[in-house]
């Protein structure tokens, strides 16, 4: 895991009579300023030369939050660091723990409808219109049909999802059963649960994971952890936590400024994010981000991961049966 506390980005330029190439890249460091300059040169110098000998690749990285997908770590602002851990400031501005051993899952109560079920029932759909008209002998309703089952395919997805959920009890009942399962069979595990607002937070505490562990993968696929999670995991070798509230679960209307969220801001800006942030945090006080409910499995609290278990619930508040949990 990197999370670093200072970046710099280079531009470099190599010019020819018949045209003019011109490359940024960012650099980052937990040193200094300089520090990230020098790397930021470095990858500047790497993929000028790469792009010059005619290799294909982006002139230009995107200042977002997150593209570990493309080797660049967490961009977000470091609010204290905990051993290997680090709190950032995230893109919407809530406090989130970074760890890199700590096994976090989150389990949402009513995930997305995938690609894959809206297409079965567009599919399902599309024969019976076709049958429709064939039987009805109009090709005019069978095409009314074919346009009304594309614009009717997501929700009647959602709808069947739903239900199907309700009939084995409900989200939570169901999310609890994949968890109890998957501890059945693995009976060396120990599982810290959590109430949020929307689902469940899991947390493992019988020994540390790296995150690109397959048993980590099996267990994200078994307990329906939510997918985009999962993958940003992967990319940026850590698990993360959000330790306050969202926004706009709190009366705070505003998006952070100045927008995008993406750390760091020019200095001449510091002072507009601090004023958000400051209201913000002070509305946030009154919350916590999750409850605890339970710890099941093994009992196992492993001496790497409880120094972790006491950070999160210290900042989330998760003892704290007077906030409400946003």
């Amino acid at each position: 895991m990197i999370v670093p506390d200072h970046w710099a980005e280079a531009r470099k330029q190599h010019r020819t009579a018949a045209r003019q190439i011109t490359v940024r890249r960012f650099g980052w460091s937990t040193l200094s300023a300089e520090d990230a300059l020098a790397m930021a040169e470095r990858r500047a110098d790497e993929a000028l030369a790469r792009i010059v000998a005619g290799e294909s690749l982006r002139r230009q990285e995107p200042k977002v939050p997150y593209n570990g997908g493309d080797g660049v770590p967490i961009r977000e602002e470091v609010l204290g660091r905990h051993g290997d851990e680090a709190i950032t400031r995230n893109a919407y501005g809530a406090r989130c723990l970074n760890s890199p051993a700590a096994l976090f899952g989150d389990v949402d109560f009513e995930p997305s409808s995938g690609l894959k079920p809206i297409l079965c029932t567009f599919a399902v759909l599309v024969i019976a219109t076709l049958l429709t008209g064939i039987f009805l002998g109009s090709w005019r309703i069978g095409l009314g049909l074919l346009v009304a089952s594309a614009l009717l395919s997501a929700p009647i997805a959602r709808t069947l999802q739903r239900c199907g959920v309700a009939a084995q009890g409900g989200a939570e009942a169901l999310a609890r059963r994949r968890l109890t399962k998957f501890l059945a069979a693995h009976t060396d595990w120990n599982v810290r649960v959590y109430r949020t607002p929307r689902g469940l937070r899991l947390l493992a505490t019988h020994r540390p994971y790296d995150p690109g562990e397959a048993e980590v993968s099996e267990f994200f696929r078994r307990v329906a952890v939510d997918p985009i999670y999962a993958r940003m995991c992967l990319a940026q070798k850590c698990f993360r936590a959000r330790l306050t509230a969202k926004p706009w679960r709190i009366g705070v209307t505003s998006h952070m400024r100045p927008r995008p969220g993406v750390w760091p801001v020019e200095p001449e800006r510091t002072s507009l994010r601090n004023s958000w942030i400051s209201e913000y945090e002070s509305r946030a006080l009154q919350f916590s981000s999750c409850r605890f409910v339970e710890s099941l499995g093994s009992g196992v609290v492993h001496l790497r991961i409880q120094p972790v278990i006491d950070l999160h619930d210290r900042e989330s508040r998760s003892n704290d049966t007077n906030a409400a949990i946003a």
